[in-house]
């Protein structure tokens, strides 16, 4: 069979069949009189294994290799080939990601798409300051794409950058709130945690939805961030992790500051003040956690606080008694 027959029947042309001859790939069995190359239905089978080779991201000496050394073994190159693949598939992600970004801000000339491009390379620096600086530029230039904030704003973690990142995001204006939320379920505890860092300076009931939503998280942390902004937005649902950090230690003063908010509704200040007495009472809560609940309790105006932090002056922890008898005393005087 003549090459023309064979890169008709192969679907590979008969140049890169004559490369393969050069490289040694194939070897045509004869030739005609007048010197054409002639192959055998074997060195057709032969080209048909270097192309389904080739289909896998083998490369021609790495086909060679395959099918001349016998004591080629494909495991380790196979490996190979899916940690290259890997790497390959990530790398195209990565530059697609870039170009919907570019897209999304609709840049309108191409110093506008340089200038994207610019922002987003900062945005990923691994300078703080490039960082914060490819943030604060939200401010007068051109506009980021929300996802990078987002993506950005759910990695950072360096503080101050964090709060610049949450600034920009919060005059980002429409879909943030969505992004935000799908960091809410993050497997990563912290990714969490800054998810609701940023919906907590987000204005509206959506974010409150998502808010109360992460008050069941398994992290503490996070369940006692969203509790945080919860309770500076009024939600007395927030009240019971609240408490838990006072027990616990973790931003008490804070917790205790949210409470004291929250007890400007009398109904609500007597469910604070019920709920502190059953920490109180809880046999399992430590000395130094009690103190951190008459502590809170003495911000809780009404009659329940006042009636407990009466009850809590003959405690017989004398830290707690003492506590409670000068936040009555205070409480007195004014």
């Amino acid at each position: 069979m003549l090459i023309g027959e064979v890169a008709r029947r192969s679907g590979v042309s008969a140049r890169m069949l004559r490369h393969y001859e050069s490289l040694g790939l194939i070897r045509p069995s004869g030739r005609t009189g007048s010197g054409y190359r002639q192959f055998s239905e074997d060195d057709i089978r032969r080209i048909f294994h270097i192309e389904s080779l080739r289909s896998l991201g083998l490369s021609l000496r790495e086909i060679g290799r395959a099918l001349d050394d016998p004591g080629f073994t494909p495991s380790a190159l196979v490996g190979d080939l899916v940690h290259r693949t890997r790497e390959r598939i990530a790398a195209e992600t990565e530059l697609l990601t870039r170009l919907r970004r570019i897209d999304a801000a609709e840049p309108a000339r191409w110093e506008d798409v340089l200038q994207v491009v610019a922002l987003l390379q900062a945005l990923g620096s691994k300078s703080p300051d490039a960082r914060q600086r490819a943030a604060l530029s939200t401010a007068d230039g051109p506009p980021l794409p929300v996802e990078a904030l987002v993506e950005a704003a759910l990695s950072e973690t360096e503080p101050n950058v964090a709060g610049t990142l949450r600034w920009a995001l919060a005059r980002s204006g429409d879909g943030v709130t969505a992004l935000l939320a799908e960091g809410l379920s993050s497997p990563v505890a912290a990714v969490r945690g800054r998810a609701v860092q940023c919906l907590a300076e987000m204005p509206g009931d959506e974010t409150t939805a998502h808010l109360r939503r992460a008050l069941a998280d398994p992290d503490a942390v996070v369940r006692g961030c969203a509790a945080l902004a919860l309770g500076a937005r009024g939600v007395d649902g927030a009240i019971p992790a609240l408490v838990d950090m006072i027990v616990a230690g973790r931003n008490d003063t804070d917790a205790a500051d949210a409470l004291s908010v929250l007890a400007g509704d009398a109904g609500t200040a007597d469910r604070i003040a019920v709920r502190l007495v059953d920490r109180l009472a809880h046999g399992a809560t430590g000395a130094s956690a009690r103190g951190r609940l008459t502590q809170a309790l003495g911000s809780v105006p009404g009659a329940t606080a006042a009636r407990a932090l009466a009850d809590l002056t003959h405690d017989e922890d004398r830290a707690v008694a003492f506590t409670a008898t000068y936040l009555l005393r205070s409480r007195d005087a004014s």
